[in-house]
């Protein structure tokens, strides 16, 4: 089952006429997903690149899974990126507590299953699945904490540590370790989670990977490590310091030209938001600098640069050396990264998101500055969890599941109005319209007797019909108190399938399910998940 994201609340247009109506968007992207003729001349470009990390980078991905056991496919992949006819299909994302929210495993399916089709449908080429760890992300509280349903029916929030503020001088999150307070965060997890016969094997094994004094970025690799390693994907780290090494020209050439850049890219994202809606905010400079102290963006200022927020300045020359002798120091800014990833990797497709393809858009100018082929860009799987008890629910009272998702209170209405023999406001409608007749009787006779009296009238209409309004509102809640075991079922499916008005990938860990289903559940979306559709797949389980 499929539904239509033009269907769905929240879905941007760019998004929309992305998916459906290109010819509106073409202009800020190099290539139509949908125009498979136009994929070869992609690959060909992407093939003949000439880049130095090309050489380089089996290397550095060798030595970034020393400490691991890699599968032989995974092994083989490493080995086969040297050629030049092997290609990337690139995915990326936060580094979320458990993995984040259930698009990351979306995201990373959707590269590996799009892999193997591009493998078995252009046989000069090869391609291989590639997870971006964004390490260098510095938003800790998107990533300190998972949402799952409780037994009550609401959307429990179990957080690592606590929140931080908006102004705090946060390090990138790859970085960051775990405390003591890890182990709170697992009492609280284990309490959540319901009694199954997975659950002790599902907490043990993840506080393997979530232990004190384990970083945000190696808990998370060795977990998506664990899951996905036997379909051959590549997790990459960019935050090496070898990998840095080899972005000295991008961050360079950034420092140097940032002001034609910045143009350009302001001239498009105006573009875009007289259409549609600008993703993410222009800066001057697309690059940060990190210290002890933290990760500040770098921003120009007269004829120098300086860290956001602090004092410190930097000459053109001092940032050069910078850049040339300390390249662990920087890291991209939303906008650059994916021009260091597609510097970095031979990228024939990127899985995004909307919010991804949003500002995609955005970037598209910078590929001609840098003199990189632009990939592909894959929309992601995007997909619903339907488990069967929510689904009797639906079939039961022969409910529509985007009814659900539109208004969940105007299908409670009805299947209370559907199941009661009094139906109130079908009832309280009649009663008015009786009322106001009568009431244009009495008040055509006052006329007869005082034109004053029969304009006075009004307010006493008025005043009964308020009475009337308000009795037909007590009586709505009466007739729902009557009917709360349906109406707690409705909203139990509101919940399961459009948390806090929004789709279940976005809100719901993985956990939950894997805890009640197994590693059943796992080899059922990936067996299940289709990459071809472009619309928002229902999965029963």
């Amino acid at each position: 089952m499929f539904i239509n994201f033009g269907d769905i609340p929240g879905h941007q247009n760019l998004f929309l006429d992305y998916l459906y109506e290109f010819e509106n968007v073409k202009e800020y992207f190099n290539s139509d997903f949908r125009s498979r003729d136009g994929y070869l001349k992609i690959f060909k470009s992407v093939s003949e690149h000439k880049n130095p990390a090309r050489e380089i980078m089996p290397g550095i991905l060798k030595a970034q899974y020393s400490s691991l056991q890699p599968s032989e496919k995974t092994s083989d992949n490493i080995s086969k990126l040297s050629s030049d006819n092997t290609l990337a299909v690139v995915t990326g994302q936060q580094l979320g507590i458990l993995s984040g929210p259930l698009y990351t495993l979306y995201k990373i399916i959707t590269a590996i299953k799009l892999s193997e089709s591009f493998s078995q449908k252009y046989d000069g080429f090869n391609f291989v699945p590639v997870f971006w760890l964004e390490g260098d992300d510095h938003d800790f509280n998107e990533v300190r904490q998972i949402k799952l349903p409780d037994d009550n029916n609401n959307i429990k929030t179990i957080g690592y540590s606590t929140e931080a503020n908006e102004d705090d001088d946060r390090s990138s999150v790859g970085t960051l370790k775990f405390d003591s307070s890890i182990n709170d965060f697992f009492t609280n997890l284990e309490q959540s989670l319901r009694d199954t016969e997975f659950k002790p094997a599902i907490i043990s094994k993840l506080k393997e990977f979530y232990a004190e004094g384990k970083t945000f970025k190696d808990a998370f690799r060795e977990l998506i490590f664990f899951l996905f390693d036997k379909y051959g994907l590549i997790i990459f780290d960019p935050q090496d310091n070898a990998v840095k090494e080899l972005l000295k020209p991008v961050f360079i050439k950034e420092v140097t030209d940032f002001r034609l850049h910045a143009e350009k890219l302001v001239i498009t994202s105006a573009q875009i938001e007289e259409v549609y809606h600008a993703q993410v905010k222009i800066r001057p400079l697309n690059l940060f600098y990190s210290n002890e102290d933290g990760r500040y963006l770098l921003e120009p200022v007269e004829n120098d640069f300086r860290l956001k927020r602090k004092r410190r300045k930097f000459t053109f020359e001092e940032i050069i050396s910078e850049i040339n002798h300390q390249p662990q120091r920087f890291s991209p800014n939303v906008i650059l990264r994916p021009i260091c990833q597609d510097y970095l990797l031979p990228t024939a497709a990127y899985a995004g998101g909307p919010g991804e393809i949003s500002y995609l858009a955005q970037v598209n100018p910078l590929y001609k500055f840098y003199q990189i082929p632009a990939p592909v860009i894959y929309p992601r799987s995007s997909v619903m969890i339907l488990e069967k008890n929510i689904l009797n629910v639906l079939e039961k009272y022969d409910l529509d599941l985007l009814d659900i998702i539109i208004d969940p209170e105007k299908v409670k209405q009805k299947i209370v109005e559907k199941v009661s023999d009094f139906t109130v406001e079908e009832t309280f409608k009649d009663a008015v319209i009786q009322f106001e007749m009568g009431f244009d009787k009495i008040k055509e006779g006052l006329f007869r007797i005082d034109k004053t009296t029969a304009d006075a009238s009004n307010r006493y209409k008025t005043k009964i019909l308020s009475y009337v309004d308000e009795l037909k509102e007590k009586a709505l809640e009466a007739q729902k108190r009557k009917h709360e075991t349906i109406l707690r079922q409705i909203d139990k499916v509101s919940t399961a399938v459009f948390p806090h008005s929004v789709l279940q990938e976005r809100e719901i860990n993985f956990v939950y399910y894997w805890n009640k289903y197994g590693d059943d559940f796992l080899k059922k979306l990936f067996d299940e998940i289709e990459i071809g559709h472009f619309e928002h797949q229902v999965i029963k389980i």
